[in-house]
Parts: C-alpha cells; structure tokens; sequence
C-alpha cells in the first residue's frame, strides 16, 4: 500500500471512530436519558435478570423487546461492566422461540460442572429463566410458563439452550415463574426460589436439571395486593451470624401504589423458609423501584439492582427512542433498630470514581431558606447530596428549573415521615396516578438525621438514615432542573452539607 493510500485509509478509520463516538453521545443526551444509570440504547426495558459476577465482570441480562419501546415479546438482552458503574451493551443473549417468550431469572456460575454442560475444564454459565408460551395463554390454559436453562462456555458471550427444556413443568399455576437460583453449600445442591402466584415455592436440584418441590411460604404473610414476582433468596452477615433474606416483588400492592419490593428476614435449612416475624417490610418505598434482585457470585457483598419503573405507567412514560433504566446499583447490609431487624441499602462505593470533588459546609443556619447552588458553586445534574442534622428538624430540597417545575424531598417531623413530592415536576399526564406525593417511615427514633440523594436528569434516590429508608422517583421536566434549595420553618442548622456532581458514564 503507498503512502497516500494509506494515509486516505487512516482518515477514513478516524472519520468512522469520531462518527461512532459522536453518535453515541447523542444518543446518550437525549431528552431525559440517565446519565449514572443504566438504560438501552433503544427500546424497551423491564425487569433486572441473570446478574451474575464472573472473571471480572458484571453480567446484567434484562427484560427487553428489539422491536418497539412498549412491552412486547421478551428478550434478554446483555450488558457488562467491570466497576458496576459503567456498562457496555452485548449483543442480545436469548431470543424467542417455539417454547415461548424469555421471561424473567437468573444465572449462577456451576464451578463443579454439575450440569456437565462444562468442557476441557471451562466454566460453565447457566441461565435459569421462564418460558413463557402466549399462545397458551391465549387459549386460557394454567400451564403456560415453565423453567428453562441455558449455558454459555465463552463467559456469557454466547448462549446454547438446553436441549431438554423445559427443566421444570408447569403444575396448572397461571403465574409461575422468575426462578432465581443459588448453591446452598451444606448439602451441595442447587435451591430455585420461585414464584407462584401468591406465594414462593422452593424447589432443589444436584444438576440444575432435574428439580424437586421442597416447600412453600407466605400464602398468609406478607403485602398480597398483587401477584408475587421476581423472589431472590440469600444471606447477610449480622455480627457474624448469617441471617437468611427473602426478597419478593409484589405487582400491584406497594406502600404508594403500583409495584414494589418487599422482604423478609429468616432461617433457612435447604428446604423451608422460616420468617423471625410477620412484620412487611420494604427495601424502597418510592415507587419507582421493582423486580430487584442481587447479583450472584460476589462472596459476601450483596449488590442489589432494580427496574427503575412503576407497571402502572411504564408504557407510556414520555421517554422516545428508548423507555425505562435501571436503579443504581446499592449495596445490601442489615442493621439492627432496637430489637428490630433491617436491610438497609446504600448506593455502591464504586460511584465515588465519577464524582467531582465534593464541596462541603458545616453549621449551616437555615432561616426558612438556603439556595445551595449559590453558596458552592455551579452544581449540574447528575449531582449527589449529602445532608446531616446533629438536632431532628423537618425540612425539604427543593430540585427546581427556570420554568416553574420542582421535585420536592423532605422530613416531615410531625407525621415522623419523609416524603418525595413530583406533583408539578414536569410532564405528568401521560398517567393519572403517576403526579403525587409519596412517603415512607422513619424507622430509627435517632435523634439526629442523615441522608443522601443520587439525582438523575429525570430520577432520584433517596437513602435515610443509613440507607434504612429508601425512595426511588422518576420524573419528566420540560427543562433540566439547575436549583437545589433547602428549606426548614423556623431556624435549623445543618451539621454538615456535601455536593458533588457526577460525570456521565457514557
């Protein structure tokens, strides 16, 4: 090749890369588009599945339909990162096919080869998912969702169904899927936490093939309000004692309408889940997280993730190209309140890593109210804040833009609540139950306060007291919001007031 052939070639290969690069940071600047969470580059987009972590990477599969931006015939689609912070969206994992749609489940990673799928001593990856046969559906039948398995020998590159699928026939329950499986190590079998209907039932296996029915909980406990979905079960340390975590999404049912995520905290032995009380608990009370489960494969950390949506509007949130994210990832840990016994969510540490430096203030008067933008600087969103209150005082932050739209987050001391108020934060009558003011409990009676906001261009998270209290909100304002201000009755003080922005992870 000559000289001024090659040099042609050169400029044409960095045309090409620049174009692609550009491309893709317009795609990743539309219009309300999350910028630190998760999103497809197009269409639609439900439920988390298959989070799995291996050799180094994050695998996230997710509910997904190619072929528009409403909810149609599922797909899993792929994404991977290295730092839970940044992903890279794979070709698509699993398609349709003759047994049915690809519903919600799992993946585990069988280091023994119980499956045999394994060859020349490769690891394999095992998808466990639900077929879901619509035309069976249709006709009215009660057998119409089964599980299946998958395997990949490539690290999750590529999937071969089995051959023998389905793994687990249907027994005649309509709802009867979302299979999330793990190794249960004392008696070196695999356990399928499965839901059914309106309840769970668990399911064992040595192979991942051949499964059998161990028991089943919570017909009589628990929020009912709705079906139960997408169950996850594992462990969280409490001072050294390994305490069992049930959690069960529920659609509807939720503290403020719609979906949500409930759990429970109990013993199990391989066979039966027993609960240590009845009481139903939440792992976010906003009600723009559902269908959270963790990843598997991460030792002792316990990394959650959500559908950051509510199923009473997520068709028609006025998003164009692409609709629905993901929550950020949060890591898990129970914490005791007295004699009470939580999980409390916290977002991962992994996120300091796109932070600008924090700005931070301490012994803030507050008299009615305090524009933080203007007294550290020019704050744009993705932004994290930080708030801490040495006495308990009610207050609110006011998240505002130039065209009159606000996002309002508080404490409100007397109802001993805090509260996310989206009520005049943009667009919101795409759906008659998605403007409103939503609340949830303060659990701890501690005299003094903190928490921690993540916001999105169209998305916030709240994590209170430790991450005990958690709310996760959407929102779809005409302008992007640049305000942050904070407002209290009378005189509060704020101990300590940290802000940061974000940079994209795109």
């Amino acid at each position: 090749m000559n000289k001024k052939k090659s040099v042609l070639v050169a400029a044409i290969f960095i045309s090409a890369v620049l174009a692609k690069s550009s491309n893709a940071q317009q795609l990743y600047r539309e219009k309300h588009r999350p910028q630190v969470h998760f999103s497809p580059k197009e269409k639609w987009t439900n439920d988390p599945n298959g989070m799995v972590y291996h050799n180094g990477i994050y695998h996230l599969f997710f509910q997904y339909y190619p072929g528009s931006t409403i909810w149609g015939p599922m797909h899993w689609g792929h994404a991977t990162s290295t730092d839970l912070v940044h992903w890279q969206e794979q070709p698509i994992a699993l398609y349709p096919d003759s047994l049915g749609y690809i519903f919600s489940g799992s993946a585990v990673v069988d280091k023994n080869n119980t499956s045999g799928f394994g060859k020349n001593g490769q690891v394999p990856l095992v998808a466990i998912f639900t077929h879901h046969d619509p035309k069976g559906e249709k006709e009215g039948r009660n057998n119409f969702q089964h599980q299946s398995i998958a395997y990949s020998l490539d690290n999750g590159k590529t999937w071969t169904k089995y051959a023998g699928n389905p793994v687990l026939k249907n027994p005649g329950i309509t709802d009867f899927r979302d299979p999330k499986v793990m190794w249960y190590e004392p008696q070196k079998k695999w356990v399928m936490t499965l839901a059914t209907k309106d309840h769970i039932t668990f399911y064992s296996s040595p192979d991942l093939k051949n499964w059998t029915k161990e028991s089943e909980f919570g017909k009589e406990l628990g929020a009912h309000g709705g079906v139960w979905e997408c169950p996850d079960l594992f462990t969280l340390n409490d001072h050294g004692k390994q305490v069992w975590v049930l959690i069960v999404n529920l659609n509807p049912g939720g503290p403020n309408g719609g979906s949500a995520t409930q759990y429970f905290l109990g013993a199990f032995d391989g066979k039966q889940f027993t609960p240590f009380d009845t009481t139903t608990k939440w792992l976010d009370y906003g009600p723009d997280e559902y269908a959270g489960i963790s990843w598997a494969n991460t030792g002792n950390r316990k990394v959650f993730l959500g559908w950051m949506s509510n199923w009473q509007y997520a068709n028609v949130v006025p998003t164009e190209t692409w609709r629905n994210a993901m929550t950020i990832p949060r890591e898990l840990k129970l914490k005791r309140i007295g004699k009470e016994m939580y999980v409390a969510s916290e977002p991962v540490a992994e996120l300091n890593k796109i932070r600008s430096k924090p700005v931070t203030l301490q012994n803030i008067p507050v008299k009615n109210s305090f524009d933080v933008v203007a007294k550290t600087g020019k704050v744009s969103l993705p932004a994290r804040v930080d708030l801490n209150l040495e006495q308990l005082r009610g207050f609110s932050i006011l998240l505002s833009n130039d065209a009159g739209e606000e996002v309002v987050i508080g404490y409100d001391e007397q109802q001993q609540q805090y509260f996310i108020d989206r009520t005049k934060s943009g667009k919101t009558d795409f759906h008659k139950d998605f403007a409103g003011r939503h609340v949830a409990p303060r659990l701890t009676s501690s005299g003094k306060l903190d928490c921690s906001l993540i916001i999105d261009v169209s998305s916030l998270e709240l994590f209170a007291d430790g991450g005990l209290t958690v709310m996760t909100e959407t929102f779809f304002p005409t302008e992007p919001f640049k305000h942050i201000r904070i407002q209290s009755p009378g005189n509060t003080t704020i101990k300590k007031l940290t802000i940061s922005s974000f940079r994209s992870i795109w």
